[in-house]
C-alpha cells in the first residue's frame, strides 16, 4: 500500500531507478531481502529503506512489513546530501507520521 505521495514521488524518479525500487518492493513481498534495502534506524520496529543511485542522484524509498506480508510503502525521496548518510529530518518526521498511519490501517484491516 502506498501511503501519502510515495507513489506520486517514486514514479517521478528516474526510469532505472523506478524499475530498481519496484524490483525490491517485489521482493520484500515475496518474502526476499533486496541487497539494497536495509534497516532505517530509530524507529519502533522495523523499517526498511532501499538505495537506488543513478547520475542524477541517490533515491530512497522506506517501507515497512506488516503481518501477512503487507508492505506499506511510506516514503520515497531523493537524498539532497552528497556527503554523509543522514537522512533530513524532515524526511524522517515524514516517515514517523507515516508509519503511525500504516499502524492504523494495518489495524483496521485486521492483518
Amino acid at each position: 500500500m502506498w501511503l501519502g505521495d510515495s507513489l506520486d514521488r517514486l514514479q517521478s524518479f528516474p526510469a532505472d531507478v523506478r524499475q530498481r525500487i519496484g524490483f525490491a518492493l517485489y521482493q520484500a513481498q515475496i518474502g526476499d531481502k533486496h541487497e539494497s534495502a536495509k534497516p532505517l534506524h530509530g524507529f519502533d520496529g522495523p523499517v526498511w529503506q532501499i538505495r537506488a543511485d543513478d547520475s542524477s542522484g541517490t533515491y530512497r524509498a522506506v517501507y515497512v512489513l506488516q503481518r501477512r506480508s503487507a508492505i506499506y510503502v511510506l516514503h520515497a525521496f531523493q537524498k539532497k546530501a552528497r556527503a554523509g548518510i543522514t537522512t533530513s529530518q524532515r524526511d524522517i518526521e515524514m516517515i514517523r507520521q507515516r508509519l503511525k498511519l500504516a499502524s492504523r490501517v494495518a489495524g483496521k484491516k485486521g492483518d
